[in-house]
């Protein structure tokens, strides 16, 4: 029997009523009423973590402050009570989109929705139209995840990767040394730089604006199809620093949601303007309504746009409905507030470890250059090492999951000055 799309949306109770009801039913979750949000530690009470160890590796995945769980918890009580009932009035894709673009200086329909960094990168490359001849250029600091979405896009278009290093040492790291080692690299056959705002490896802090400037410098009267394009592993800046993601200049910008947003585990985000979407096809079917209404008429595959991006199937669905309340919390304290609290704390870890003298400090000090992750050695131990030896002293910290490895501290909204000062003594204890 030949079934239209009137018919199948009929069928599964999705009617152009129920559709636009679902889109008016999710909305931003603020903090309890009893919440204090006026102070860091009222901030620090929001969430559940442990209070037995001092939190310092939190940008691992986060710990949901109360108004995400609680977001979470009720959607949850609803798909349990009446599963079909609950997706239909309360799936909320556009919502959450409404509410991301607001803290991104972005449009709603220029968002897709996805489960995690590693799952956007993937999809961003290997949608990608790769034309064989053609190179991806990024650098030796980023992460696996970035480095496998390359090289396997690339294997399979036929196009060649290069890797470079943006600087010989960190003691040397300055943003001008950095934007020339991207340029001068740039070739005709450079399709793609891919690079990651903030490093997990070292904690050193791309220039993203300036890199996007000298790739537009670069692009300069080449044809559409052969220009540039700017793809940003974002995770460790958004949330971190005050800036609004869709001014940097980027093409395409990847993030989760559950490191330093707080949002729920299991969601993250691809951001692109309309008309960046166009250079790449989608990977996994959407569920959206412009790709499949050309599947039920039969009409050639539009352009596509951020929708047509967003995995369909089913997800955690009342995680993905939550993040709303995530991207809620960080607006009522306010971005520029937070970005200056987690660079305070930063800069006092690292100017404390500075001063040891037998502790290397790997990230470049103050704000400019770094942001919410602090890499050192300590002399004679093992990364690894120094990382149990503080976790005895109830200090979670972690390391660098790279070839060359380092110790790792990350303090953030969890954490305050105090125990700043006690991590440090721990470490002078060490070294």
């Amino acid at each position: 029997m030949k079934i239209d799309r009137r018919g199948f949306l009929a069928s599964t109770g999705l009617t152009a009523a129920a559709i636009a009801a679902t889109y008016r039913s999710v909305g931003p979750v603020a903090a309890g009423h009893d919440a204090d949000m006026s102070s860091w530690a009222g901030i620090r009470e929001q969430f559940g973590v442990s209070p037995e160890f001092v939190h310092m590796s939190s940008f691992f995945l986060a710990s949901h402050p109360a108004s995400v769980r609680q977001a979470i918890e009720d959607y949850r009580r609803q798909l349990d009570s009446n599963p079909l009932e609950a997706v239909r009035t309360q799936n909320g894709r556009l919502k959450v989109e409404t509410a991301i673009a607001g803290y991104l200086g972005a449009k709603p329909e220029e968002i897709a929705l996805t489960d995690s960094t590693t799952m956007g990168l993937g999809l961003v490359y290997h949608g990608l139209m790769l034309k064989a001849g053609q190179e991806i250029l990024t650098t030796t600091h980023d992460h696996y995840s970035h480095h496998e979405s390359i090289r396997l896009a690339a294997g399979r278009a036929g196009a060649s990767v290069k890797k470079i290093s943006l600087f010989d040492d960190f003691k040397s790291i300055t943003e001008a040394g950095i934007v020339e080692r991207i340029k001068r690299e740039i070739a005709p056959k450079t399709r793609v730089v891919g690079v990651t705002w903030v490093h997990s490896s070292g904690g050193v802090k791309l220039p993203i604006r300036s890199i996007a400037a000298a790739i537009a410098e670069k692009n300069r009267g080449r044809a559409e199809a052969d220009k540039t394009l700017l793809i940003v592993d974002g995770v460790h800046g958004l949330g971190v620093e005050d800036e609004a993601v869709a001014k940097l200049g980027a093409d395409f910008f990847v993030a989760g949601t559950h490191k330093w947003m707080f949002g729920p585990r299991g969601t993250g985000i691809i951001w692109a303007n309309a008309e960046t979407w166009k250079a790449v096809r989608p990977i996994i079917p959407s569920f959206s309504g412009a790709a499949m209404s050309g599947w039920f008429s039969g009409s050639a595959e539009p352009a596509t746009r951020a929708e047509m991006m967003t995995p369909g199937g089913f997800h955690s669905f009342e995680h993905r409905w939550a993040v709303p309340a995530a991207f809620a919390f960080h607006e009522q304290i306010g971005r520029a507030k937070i970005a200056a609290r987690i660079h305070a704390l930063n800069d006092q870890m690292k100017e404390g470890l500075a001063k040891m003298p037998k502790v290397t400090l790997h990230t470049p000090r103050g704000s400019k250059l770094s942001a919410g992750m602090v890499c050192f050695d300590v002399d004679g131990m093992r990364p690894g090492t120094v990382v149990q030896k503080l976790l005895a002293k109830k200090v979670i910290a972690s390391t660098t999951p790279y070839s060359v490895t380092y110790a790792r501290l990350a303090p953030s909204l969890l954490n305050d000055e105090n125990e700043v000062d006690a991590v440090l003594r721990h470490v002078r204890e060490l070294s």
